[in-house]
């Protein structure tokens, strides 16, 4: 059994890394805040590029243009009216003699886009996965109305489930706040395609999530499931619990601090590092109300992650 003191590590004795590339990676973080805007031409060009349509109107605007639209909205947190009224000035500026998609329609046509997670790179050899979830607030009553009328109505949320790889997102989708961690699982590892190594919190501590990671792993595959608390030695002898079962075996000998940090476990906070990315840039709730736009929303969410880690990121190296 796990000591109480077990559980404590000084200040001291944690690992100490330092940025090998500070002077690009600085400079990185000052053009994030740089306020020029601009559309390139292939946003432009293909502005009212709208195929044909057996039935209805006619589109205006590409799925490129409501996307370009909705990734401003995200970025800069604002409302649909002030997104329009965004583009129109840019336009202006830009001198670009082009419609620009009402609040409406933009409204409309966000639950109707086939939105793809964009994959940074090349990754054609099987990667690291780290997988987690977290909450996001969706529209419902605010604290004033609570305070005044009484919990007439619980503040809704979703869960928005990640895959992260190197440091950037590669898998993603988002879910009732009632679906179980454990059972999105096997489709983000689907997502990620090949993996070479699987790292989860307590949550993921299922034979379905080991069995979905041995189908889609390489052959030295290394699971750093974090085993429940009440965990003991599997009495099956599937191929799928055993690297679980030497986890379980080596916490009751050693203690799980002493797991944690021989085994790699900590390598699980890529992903609690990437929700704070997601909540401080972004927010952490979702603007859009039905549910396929929040769909939308979280992808497009998870792009601009991307995009933004692709423009520069440090070089650490650990301290000796």
């Amino acid at each position: 059994m796990t000591q109480p003191h077990q559980r404590y590590r000084h200040p001291r004795y944690k690992k100490k890394y330092k940025v090998t590339n500070w002077s690009s990676y600085d400079r990185s973080l000052v053009n994030r805040g740089d306020i020029t805007l601009w559309l390139s031409e292939e946003v432009l060009q293909s502005w009212n590029d709208c195929p044909e349509q057996a039935f209805g109107r006619p589109r205006l605007y590409s799925d490129l243009a409501i996307e370009t639209a909705l990734s401003l909205r995200l970025i800069f947190k604002l409302p649909l009216r002030q997104t329009e009224g965004l583009l129109r000035s840019l336009f202006k500026l830009m001198n670009i003699d082009l419609s620009v998609p009402d609040h409406t329609t933009l409204s409309r046509r966000n639950h109707t886009l086939n939105i793809k997670l964009k994959r940074m790179g090349s990754m054609t050899e099987p990667i690291d996965l780290v997988i987690d979830s977290t909450g996001l607030s969706i529209h419902g009553e605010g604290r004033w109305t609570r305070h005044k009328h009484g919990k007439r109505k619980r503040r809704g949320w979703r869960k928005l489930h990640i895959g992260v790889s190197d440091g950037l997102i590669v898998a993603s989708h988002l879910t009732d706040e009632r679906v179980p961690d454990g059972s999105i699982a096997p489709n983000l590892i689907k997502q990620a395609g090949s993996i070479n190594a699987l790292t989860a919190d307590k949550a993921y501590d299922q034979i379905d999530v080991y069995q979905a990671a041995i189908d889609r792993g390489s052959i030295d595959l290394k699971l750093l499931i974090h085993p429940r608390t009440d965990a003991v030695i599997s009495a099956s002898n599937k191929a799928a619990l055993r690297q679980r079962d030497v986890h379980v075996k080596s916490i009751k000998e050693d203690g799980v601090l002493v797991w944690r940090r021989t085994s790699g476990y900590y390598h699980q906070s890529a992903v609690e590092n990437m929700f704070l990315r997601y909540k401080t840039l972004l927010g952490d709730q979702l603007r859009a109300r039905g549910e396929a736009s929040q769909q939308v929303e979280s992808v497009l969410a998870c792009n601009i992650l991307n995009h933004f880690r692709s423009l520069g990121r440090p070089r650490c190296e650990l301290v000796t």
